[in-house]
């Protein structure tokens, strides 16, 4: 059942742990190959689960303070191939005997044994497929997962327990270090069958030279969170009518003289293109932009503060004015992201013929030249 319950907080956590890493994933591929590869993301992702689920594997039930205080047994196991011994002397396997195989395996001194094998094969296979490693790093990769486990058990999770209430047995190296062999052993059977990681990034790169939704909405987010972070360091030393300022210097005046490239464009493989590079196209952009995504939204919240103020209306009414107001400027942002993901290109970006258009070759050829 501990087995079960792992498993099971495993799946819970995932989310939560996928979602902490969702961000910079998206931005380093983004950066790197400029754009996503689902097979790429289904393969990190089960990697990322699998590591949650062996890990709550070794660390779950946790007990209670007061029974793990109780407790007398021994805390650490030295002696290697020990399992050998204790097979051998807890169970009634005979070899000439089929009647004893099943009580044998079903003994907690052999599926302990094997569990511990079983549960890194994984670990090798990934390392092997698609991190590239060798079979003497996978070895040395497996058995150092392992010594992370077994000084987790030592240290009673880090101190959380006045002692450890797991055996640390040097049993489980040996064995958690099989497994990951076995596991490399194992995929270069399989190996030819699947794509491989430098297709994958072929595939990926190929892709990374179209500017998809995804990689525009990424873009507008990252650009408005630089600009801010910068905006607001400057109006902490000014004040906030530099907020403006720094708007059109980092969304025209940056792009004019780097090639149509923001600080988060550069760094996502992305550039803005018009023709004849007129700086007054970036200023009338970036300037309808800032009213558009900026003072309109707060024009509505404005509208509500000042019903509220000025109508003679109840506290739960104000409440709901104020709901009101950012459902609606919920909405209004939603349209637009919307409409990014759906045309790539905004209306506005249309009217000015604005384009967006990849650097990815650019870096890649930059890449080789160096």
């Amino acid at each position: 059942m501990s087995y079960l319950e792992a498993i099971k907080t495993a799946i819970i956590i995932f989310p939560i742990i996928a979602f902490l890493f969702t961000i910079p994933f998206i931005l380093y591929q983004y950066h790197k190959y400029g754009s996503i590869n689902k097979l790429r993301v289904l393969i990190i992702y089960s990697f990322v689960l699998y590591l949650i689920t062996i890990y709550f594997l070794v660390i779950l039930p946790l007990p209670s303070i007061e029974e793990v205080e109780n407790m007398t047994g021994r805390t650490i196991q030295l002696i290697p191939f020990s399992f050998i011994g204790d097979i051998a002397r807890e169970t009634n396997f005979n070899i000439l005997y089929p009647s004893t195989y099943i009580s044998t395996i079903t003994h907690p001194s052999l599926y302990t044994m094997l569990f511990n094998i079983i549960m890194t094969i994984p670990f090798g296979m990934y390392l092997r497929y698609y991190y590239k490693c060798s079979l003497k790093k996978t070895i040395i990769l497996t058995f150092f997962l392992s010594l992370f486990f077994e000084l987790t058990q030592l240290t009673g999770l880090y101190g959380m327990y006045p002692r450890p209430y797991r055996l640390c047995d040097v049993d489980d190296l040996i064995t958690n270090t099989l497994g990951g062999t076995i596991g490399y052993l194992l995929m270069g059977i399989v190996d030819d069958f699947l794509p491989t990681r430098e297709k994958i990034d072929e595939e990926t790169l190929e892709e990374g030279k179209k500017v998809s939704g995804f990689r525009r909405i990424t873009l507008f987010f990252l650009d408005g969170f630089v600009c801010f972070f910068l905006g607001t360091i400057l109006a902490l030393f000014t004040n906030f009518k530099m907020m403006l300022i720094m708007f059109v210097i980092y969304y025209a005046v940056i792009p004019y003289f780097w090639k149509g490239k923001t600080l988060a464009g550069n760094f996502l493989n992305v550039k803005v293109s018009f023709p004849n590079m007129i700086f007054i196209r970036l200023m009338v952009r970036t300037i309808f932009q800032y009213f558009y995504y900026f003072i309109l939204p707060i024009c509505v919240l404005s509208v509500g503060m000042i019903i509220v103020n000025n109508a003679d209306i109840s506290s739960v009414g104000a409440i709901w004015t104020y709901l009101i107001c950012f459902i609606i400027m919920f909405i209004f942002y939603l349209i637009n992201i919307i409409l990014i993901l759906k045309n790539n290109r905004i209306y506005y970006d249309k009217m000015l013929k604005i384009t967006y258009s990849s650097t990815i070759n650019e870096v890649k050829e930059k890449g080789r030249n160096k």
